[in-house]
């Protein structure tokens, strides 16, 4: 029985879901053909979650009239949600990617900075905004700028901390998966770009730090390093979690490792006995509305869930 087939169910549920998650579904879970996946694209930013997120959009392209803060309702925040969407660039999207770049770009290093007391750039945030813009193709220089920046602050260990600065000496999984999803979609979206040969050599590196920590553990004691990166939520905001993790992977098609097991594990574990996984825990902070509740059935997290576990079964384990 194949993929598709053995998790009908699920999908057919997936599929009475918000555009979003219809479009995704068809994209990655369905054998739809390209009509049926552009047709459902166009309808996310028009109707449903992206529809509500846009008509909340102000007349001078911000949300709630700020930057990065308060979460989760400034542009930032705003923006990253609906580049989880999928949502493609329209103008308004380009106007509010291109306020967060004019604002927050600092030119002594490359970085982005949104705050008056720093004196550099932050790596989690410049990550971050890398991967919108790049998601929703925005050209601009200083986009190369941004991946010099963080190509320059990447750890001896292969990770990144946005706390080096201040003397970190073990990168943080929150700020490594933010930068490596930054790189990923310069990838994707600058193929020709200066930058790719290199930043595919830092992925890589990264993507080991990950592996070496089997994706959530103390590679000293072997521990959980918290708890909350084994807890699904959506979404995951600047937090790492093993489904965010694991969902980046699935995305650039890494190779399947004997490291990943036991987070893989932990996925399978999850599955209700009704064949879903549920939204598990929200992060403080305001937000616009509610598009699930924590403790009940998620699209979002049996999407996501669905499309790591066909990649991973796919596969055969990576040979050394």
């Amino acid at each position: 029985m194949d993929f598709q087939e053995n998790y009908k169910n699920q999908i057919e549920w997936l599929l009475e879901g918000d555009p979003s998650i219809r479009y995704q579904t068809f994209r990655n879970l369905v054998n739809a053909n390209v009509k049926v996946i552009d047709k459902e694209k166009q309808k996310v930013l028009n109707e449903g979650w992206g529809r509500r997120f846009m008509d909340l959009q102000q007349k001078n392209g911000t949300w709630s009239d700020a930057l990065y803060s308060p979460k989760w309702t400034s542009t930032f925040y705003t923006l990253l949600l609906l580049k989880r969407f999928g949502a493609q660039n329209d103008k308004n999207i380009e106007k509010a990617c291109r306020i967060l770049l004019e604002e927050g770009f600092y030119i002594k290093d490359g970085g982005i900075n949104y705050w008056k007391t720093w004196k550099q750039g932050e790596c989690c945030v410049t990550g971050m905004l890398l991967s919108m813009l790049c998601h929703f193709q925005i050209k601009d220089a200083r986009i190369d700028q941004m991946v010099d920046y963080l190509v320059s602050t990447q750890m001896s260990d292969n990770g990144w901390n946005c706390e080096y600065y201040r003397g970190a000496t073990h990168s943080s999984f929150h700020t490594t998966i933010s930068v490596l999803e930054g790189l990923w979609e310069y990838e994707k979206a600058c193929s020709d770009g200066i930058f790719i040969q290199l930043i595919q050599k830092k992925q890589k590196e990264g993507i080991e730090f990950l592996l070496k920590h089997h994706l959530y553990k103390s590679n000293t004691t072997w521990e959980t390093v918290d708890t909350k990166m084994i807890k699904f939520s959506f979404p995951p905001r600047w937090h790492y979690d093993i489904i965010r993790c694991l969902d980046y992977f699935q995305d650039k098609g890494v190779r399947k490792d004997k490291r990943m097991s036991d987070a893989i594990a932990l996925i399978t574990k999850k599955k209700t006995s009704e064949g879903f996984w549920k939204q598990e825990i929200k992060y403080p902070g305001k937000v616009f509305f509610e598009m699930e509740k924590v403790g009940k059935e998620s699209r979002w997290n049996t999407l996501r869930a669905l499309r790591i576990l066909k990649w991973w079964e796919s596969q055969s384990f990576k040979t050394t």
